[in-house]
């Protein structure tokens, strides 16, 4: 499936460093980028609010959705474009009925079963993962490949790769189907900047759909 779409979804890095702002602007402007997702743990609500009214304008400015992490409900408060759900968090069926239109991804591990799970909840896409080690967060388990290959031959709900995903090794989640490539480190941390990770990310994905 190599001449499948395949879009790039970014992922606030654990901690945001100052000026992240100006950071997010420049990863956005330097290509193509579907959705940013803030993601940020143990803080309190009213530092996440302050931290969505500072990024959600440089996001929703360049027509890119903006996504909240875990609360379906400041989502639909503060005007964000939808939320992210995880097994732990609240179920997809109630988090459906918070967000109303909005977008709700929900997070399916290595499991069919648990995206089939979530598609009959109203999720808008799924997310396997992790496909390869990631130092952002611990996954319960690691994803395969032939996971995303099945989904995305049968299934027509969205799904998105997530997990140490770089410029490097993305070409065979690419060309399995994938139309989201999640990624963090490899954008945030990259040598030369944000937007030269975002290029080289965008770069990878062309290379590897003409492969």
């Amino acid at each position: 499936m190599a001449e499948a779409n395949c879009r790039l979804y970014l992922i606030t890095p654990p901690v945001l460093p100052e000026q992240f702002e100006d950071q997010l602007a420049a990863a956005l402007d330097a290509g193509d980028v579907a959705a940013v997702q803030l993601r940020l743990k143990d803080v309190s609500d009213s530092i996440l609010q302050k931290t969505i009214e500072r990024l959600r304008p440089v996001v929703q400015s360049r027509d890119v959705a903006f996504l909240l992490n875990d609360r379906p409900d400041l989502a639909v408060k503060l005007g964000c474009d939808g939320a992210h759900v995880g097994q732990t968090d609240m179920p997809a069926a109630q988090a459906r009925k918070i967000l109303g239109d909005l977008t709700m991804g929900v997070t399916c591990h290595n499991s069919r079963h648990l995206a089939m799970e979530a598609g009959e909840a109203g999720a808008d896409y799924v997310a396997f993962g992790a496909f390869f080690p990631t130092a952002t967060k611990e996954p319960p388990e690691m994803a395969e490949i032939e996971t995303l290959r099945l989904w995305a031959e049968v299934m027509e709900i969205p799904c998105v790769a997530i997990g140490g995903i770089t410029a490097a090794n993305c070409a065979p989640l690419v060309q399995a189907g994938a139309e989201f490539l999640a990624v963090v480190g490899a954008v945030w941390n990259h040598a030369q900047g944000p937007a030269a990770g975002v290029q080289a990310m965008l770069g990878a994905i062309r290379q590897a759909k003409t492969a």
